[in-house]
């Protein structure tokens, strides 16, 4: 996987999530939501609910935004009912694209995306027509900017809790796992002491595909607009993008 950082590409595109607090906050609710909704309201024994808790607080999320997504997963709270949904595609330059969304409205969704993939050079195909060229896997990331994490140390306590690969890229320790092992590494690595900067099950793509100039460019407004759909929850793709 050398060469093809994802972590490099969260990064880059950071500044722009930064300045999208409102959204971000929504999206953050939805993902307590849906965590909770899967594996019970309490933190502690509900790792994935606990790490989505934690990317909430490092993006400032309040409390009472948390506890109140949490509330109507659980029952204790009225509210919207969520439908977790995925979209498959390609983007300019025949990019293979998959969208996640959570909606109350698919109706409403569905033609949302439809739209952004039409406006710039993609077209929407049937459920599967991408999927099998990416692999499911658990993700997490660990920062070393600072050269403080021992490679050694690491690599032998990511192997031990579980991990399948790890590659040190970007001043970053990126970790691969099973998705059924994911919440179990992602919880020993933290008891060991390491914090997580990202720590997710993901779609990693088998191969990349490398676009001209005007291509990746369409494609970065493409992602650009489904990112500002509140419904989109992550965006998964094989373009490899340029420095």
């Amino acid at each position: 996987m050398a060469g093809h950082s994802k972590w490099k590409n969260i990064q880059r595109r950071k500044n722009a999530q930064d300045a999208k607090k409102g959204k971000i906050f929504m999206r953050h609710a939805k993902d307590i939501y849906m965590a909770a909704k899967a594996g019970g309201g309490d933190p502690t024994t509900n790792a994935n609910l606990r790490l989505t808790i934690d990317k909430a607080k490092a993006d400032n999320m309040p409390n009472d935004n948390i506890d109140r997504a949490i509330k109507k997963a659980t029952g204790t709270l009225d509210g919207a009912n969520f439908e977790e949904l995925t979209y498959e595609g390609y983007g300019p330059g025949g990019v293979a694209v998959i969208v996640n969304v959570l909606t109350d409205n698919k109706n409403r969704t569905a033609a949302e995306v439809r739209h952004a993939f039409k406006k710039n050079g993609g077209n929407l195909g049937e459920n599967g027509s991408v999927s099998f060229m990416f692999d499911r896997q658990g993700y997490i990331v660990i920062e070393n900017e600072d050269g403080s994490v021992d490679e050694d140390a690491i690599t032998l306590d990511a192997i031990e809790a579980g991990a399948d690969d790890i590659v040190t890229q970007d001043g970053a320790y990126e970790i691969y796992t099973s998705p059924d092992s994911f919440s179990a590494v992602s919880e020993q690595l933290r008891e060991s002491g390491y914090e997580l900067a990202e720590a997710e099950v993901t779609m990693i793509p088998q191969t990349y595909n490398k676009l001209s100039p005007e291509d990746e460019e369409k494609m970065l407004q493409l992602i650009d607009l489904l990112e500002d759909n509140e419904d989109v929850q992550d965006i998964h793709h094989n373009m490899e993008e340029s420095e």
